[in-house]
């Protein structure tokens, strides 16, 4: 059961974290950003309504994913899905919706696959302790 502990609370540090990206991304001054990151900044602004809501949804969603696996709640699971979806569709934007690897090169896709990754690995992991009755 300690074990548990540690995954889960990990996995709610990293939603955490998620969070405060999206609070400095929403609310970045885009003309500053532009001096030091140009590429960046420009995807910022041209980002569509859907993009940031997806957004939104991947880093609340999984906030309240991780929630709810501390508190040991079956709805984990369907939260962390909700969250990888949001995941899916923002970046889906970012890479499909912009030139961003073409002007960044392959490199800029590194931290968004590794995002993916520990989605999918936190609904795993919520499939699993559901399946083991960790979770009610």
């Amino acid at each position: 059961m300690r074990t548990f502990w540690i995954i889960a609370g990990a996995i709610l540090v990293w939603t955490l974290i998620g969070d405060a990206a999206y609070l400095a991304q929403v609310s970045a001054d885009l003309d500053a950003l532009a001096h030091t990151d140009p590429v960046s900044a420009e995807a910022f602004r041209t980002m569509p309504v859907w993009a940031w809501s997806a957004y939104a949804i991947a880093v609340w969603g999984g906030t309240a994913a991780a929630i709810t696996l501390l508190l040991r709640r079956r709805a984990a699971v369907h939260l962390f899905a909700l969250s990888l979806a949001g995941v899916i569709a923002q970046f889906s934007w970012t890479f499909l919706g912009t030139d961003l690897i073409a002007k960044k090169g392959l490199g800029a896709a590194v931290f968004p696959l590794v995002i993916a990754l520990i989605g999918v690995a936190s609904l795993l992991y919520a499939r699993r302790k559901a399946a083991d009755k960790t979770l009610r």
